[in-house]
C-alpha cells in the first residue's frame, strides 16, 4: 500500500470558557483522505468545514473524557455529517459511559429531531447510526492503515471527590500509530504515567497547556496546575523526557492579547529543544509518511 500524507489540524484550541478567538477542544488527524476526530468541543462542525474536510467522510470519533467542553457538539457532528451525505455508521469511542451518554442524546434529547428529519426529509435517506463504544486501556481500534491506543490520564483525580465519583471519572489520552509515525493526544491531564506512555517517542504530542508558568500566580491556579491541567511549568520537561519531536500546545485560557502566549513559548523552549507550536485554531502540522 502506498504511503499517505499525515496532517494534524487543531480545530479548536480553547477550553470550557467561551473565547471568541478559540473554539472548543477538537483535534483532527487526516491520513490521506481519512479524517479521525479527537473530541467534539464547541464549534467543531464549522471548524471542520473551515479546514476543508468532508464531514461525510467521518467514521470514527475518540472522546477523551466527559467534560462538556469535550463532548458538547457530539450530536451536531452526527447530524451534520448525515446532512453532508454520510451513509455509514459513525462510531464514538470513549471512556465507560460514552455509550450510555450517546444513547441518552439519541433517545431522550434529540429523538424527535431524528424522527422528523429522517421521515420528513427523505432526500437525506434514513438516519445513519451513531454507535457508542466504551473502551478500556490498550488497543482501542485497529484497521489496515492505523491503530489507536488509550491510556488513563490524571485530570482532577487528586481533588476532593468521593470514591464513588472517582470510580466513574475515567479520562483518557490517545496514541495514534500509522506508517511508522506516532501522534499522541494528551486529553486533559497533568504529568502522569499514562501521559508519558502515550508521548514516548511521539512525532507529535498535542498537549493540553492551560497557563504559562508565569500565570500560576494564585492558590486557585496553583491547585489547577497541580491537579487538573498541565501548564507551562511542566509540558516542556514532559516532552523532552519522552523524546517528542513536535510539541503542540492547546486548551489555552482566554487572554486579552498574545503577550503571555510568547512568554509560554519561551518557558517551554528552555526545557524542550524540539519544535514548539503554541496552537491557534486551524493550525496544521504535516508529517510525511515513512
Amino acid at each position: 500500500m502506498s504511503e499517505s500524507p499525515i496532517k494534524v489540524t487543531l480545530l479548536g484550541t480553547g477550553g470550557p470558557r467561551p473565547d471568541p478567538q478559540r473554539s472548543g477542544p477538537a483535534t483532527l488527524v487526516q491520513i490521506g483522505n481519512m479524517p479521525i476526530l479527537f473530541d467534539v468541543g464547541r464549534g467543531v462542525v464549522v471548524q471542520t468545514m473551515r479546514a476543508g474536510v468532508a464531514l461525510q467522510a467521518l467514521r470514527h470519533v475518540f472522546i477523551t473524557h466527559h467534560h462538556f467542553d469535550h463532548i458538547g457538539d457530539l450530536y451536531d457532528i452526527g447530524l451534520s455529517s448525515w446532512f453532508a451525505g454520510r451513509k455509514e455508521a459513525l462510531t464514538i469511542h470513549g471512556p465507560p459511559d460514552t455509550k450510555r451518554l450517546l444513547q441518552a442524546l439519541l433517545t431522550q434529547v434529540y429523538d424527535k429531531d431524528i424522527e422528523w428529519r429522517s421521515e420528513g426529509e427523505p432526500v437525506h435517506g434514513g438516519w445513519p447510526p451513531m454507535l457508542g463504544h466504551d473502551v478500556g486501556t490498550g488497543l482501542v481500534y485497529e484497521c489496515e492503515r492505523w491503530r489507536v491506543y488509550a491510556e488513563p490520564v490524571v485530570h482532577g483525580h487528586g481533588l476532593d471527590f468521593s470514591p464513588a465519583f472517582l470510580k466513574r471519572w475515567i479520562c483518557y489520552g490517545y496514541r495514534l500509530e500509522t506508517q511508522g509515525k506516532v501522534i499522541a493526544i494528551s486529553g486533559d491531564t497533568v504529568d502522569c504515567a499514562g501521559l508519558r506512555r502515550l508521548a514516548m517517542g511521539a512525532d507529535v504530542l498535542v498537549q493540553c497547556c492551560y497557563l504559562a508558568g508565569a500565570e500560576i500566580n494564585s492558590p486557585h491556579f496553583e491547585r489547577l496546575a497541580k491537579y487538573t491541567l498541565a501548564c507551562g511549568d511542566s509540558v516542556g520537561r514532559i516532552a523532552a523526557q519522552c523524546g517528542v519531536k513536535t510539541l503542540v500546545l492547546t486548551h489555552q485560557r482566554p487572554r486579552p492579547d498574545d503577550a503571555m502566549v510568547e512568554v509560554l513559548r519561551q518557558e517551554v523552549q528552555r526545557e524542550f529543544s524540539g519544535r514548539v507550536v503554541v496552537a491557534s485554531d486551524l493550525d496544521e502540522v504535516v508529517l510525511d509518511g515513512v
